[in-house]
């Protein structure tokens, strides 16, 4: 650090105690990879390499690490604190909410409300909305992530990223012409707003209007080398899933597995973990389709890698995809082991958050017990009228959710429970009536209770198969 300290702004226009232009350039950087979903989100650790008295390099530092490295996090923490007197109002407030944030048995709640707090006081901070939307996002808030956003956006009319913001929850909560409007006033703004791009085709993934999210999607491909290992696959996880609805287009969705999702672990830079999650989404998906044996290979290799406990306990979401994955490939011991873990963990949670996430463990039980075979065990560990959009709480949207719909309904079919899943097909098909696998499933359920409706749900999915990918 040269010289005697001072002030200068960050990004946002708000002050920071330090006088060294490097540090705010690296925060700067810092920012822009946290809303771009970049993959080099740890150049923030350079903040404190050019000013280690420096309270925001610091406690940002140590939120990155707190994912990423932990035990490597309290230094960052203390060296914060022990300039903090000196800080300015701003970065007093960030430290504030990120120390409670990665404290131990913080309340979700209140995390939120100290954000809502801070984004009153400094509503330009784009970076701390993201946080807090995050949160909500695993805390199963969408309501929470969108009154965080609307109470900045007065402020952010014309900012980068603020719209992609906007429009995740909104879709999330069933608005998808708001949704639509928003993602695409971000990408008009900025071409490179990924998560705009992602808010978009959700959407025409949502309305069934699959060859236009894969063209969308496709054409904005060429553009993220950039983005993290979870932004790149994820996006790919979504256009497989649109070519997956179309007919005899298992091909492509094999393509866009090898090719974008698993090829994704060859760079150096990569996150195996955020591979992981969208690679097992897929496969579950496939698993319930007519020709799950293209791949049994890639499932095995797959499982294989992540019997490895360094993917554990990371997010519920992964680990309840694991679970499926081992007991699948019987992996028994590994997926009792995960299994118990799970358990452990949550029993060391307090109340309030056990109460949250009992539907997270009996999900992840049933997803065990339906990877082993086990039907009925599975069925009864869910409720009569389960609703997977019921499970936020474990870190997924509704689309990455809707498998496990498929799933309890596949399983009611197979328990000889036609009338059960023809019910719950067709209060699907009311919401959405453009999904192929849908009328397949419908057209199966019809047939088992011996209804004439067979022919035409059948007839309904070949030409919704058709036209979208003719």
């Amino acid at each position: 650090m040269e010289g005697a300290r001072g002030v200068q702004f960050d990004r946002w226009g708000y002050p920071v105690n330090t006088n060294s232009s490097a540090c705010i350039s690296a925060i700067n950087s810092y920012y822009h990879q946290v809303l771009s979903y970049g993959r080099d989100r740890r150049v923030i650790l350079e903040a404190p390499n050019h000013d280690q008295d420096c309270v925001l390099a610091n406690i940002l530092a140590a939120h990155y690490l707190y994912s990423s490295n932990p035990s490597r996090a309290p230094s960052y923490i203390q060296a914060a604190k022990n300039r903090l007197e000196e800080a300015t109002s701003y970065e007093k407030a960030v430290f504030d909410v990120i120390s409670y944030l990665i404290s131990e048995n913080r309340d979700d709640d209140l995390a939120v409300e100290y954000h809502a707090k801070l984004l009153k006081d400094y509503p330009k901070d784009l970076v701390s909305l993201k946080r807090a939307q995050v949160l909500s996002f695993y805390m199963g808030r969408p309501d929470l992530s969108l009154s965080l956003v609307k109470q900045v956006l007065p402020e952010n009319e014309q900012e980068d990223y603020i719209y992609g913001m906007l429009a995740f929850p909104l879709l999330e909560l069933g608005q998808m012409v708001d949704a639509e409007k928003a993602a695409r006033k971000g990408y008009e703004i900025n071409k490179h707003d990924y998560w705009a791009q992602h808010a978009v085709c959700h959407v025409l993934q949502y309305e069934c209007r699959f060859k236009e999210a894969v063209e969308f999607m496709e054409e904005c491909s060429t553009s993220w080398s950039s983005c993290s290992s979870f932004m790149v696959t994820h996006n790919w996880w979504h256009i497989a899933l649109c070519y997956l609805e179309g007919n005899s287009s298992i091909e492509k969705v094999s393509e866009v597995y090898d090719q974008h999702i698993w090829k994704e672990l060859d760079r150096d830079d990569a996150t195996p973990a955020e591979v992981y999650l969208n690679a097992l989404g897929l496969m579950l998906r496939v698993s319930m389709r007519d020709e799950p044996e293209l791949f049994a290979d890639r499932l095995k290799v797959l499982a294989d890698r992540v019997k490895d406990e360094a993917y554990w306990y990371l997010e519920w979401h992964l680990d309840v995809l694991i679970l499926w994955a081992l007991a699948k490939t019987d992996e028994q011991s590994k997926a009792e082991e995960l299994l118990r873990g799970l358990k452990s963990k949550m029993s060391k949670m307090n109340q309030k958050k056990q109460q949250t996430m009992q539907k997270a463990i009996l999900l992840a039980e049933a997803a065990y017990e339906y990877g082993r075979g086990n039907y009925n065990e599975a069925l009864e560990l869910l409720d009569a009228d389960f609703n997977a959009y019921n499970c936020k709480m474990i870190g997924a949207s509704d689309e990455q959710l809707d498998v496990f719909n498929e799933v309890w309904i596949n399983m009611l079919l197979n328990t000889d429970q036609a009338t059960r899943a023809v019910e719950a097909i067709e209060k699907q098909i009311k919401k959405r009536d453009g999904t192929p696998y849908m009328w397949r499933l419908l057209e199966r359920g019809y047939a088992m209770i011996g209804s004439d409706e067979a022919r035409r749900a059948g007839e309904k999915a070949r030409a919704l198969e058709s036209a979208y990918f003719c």
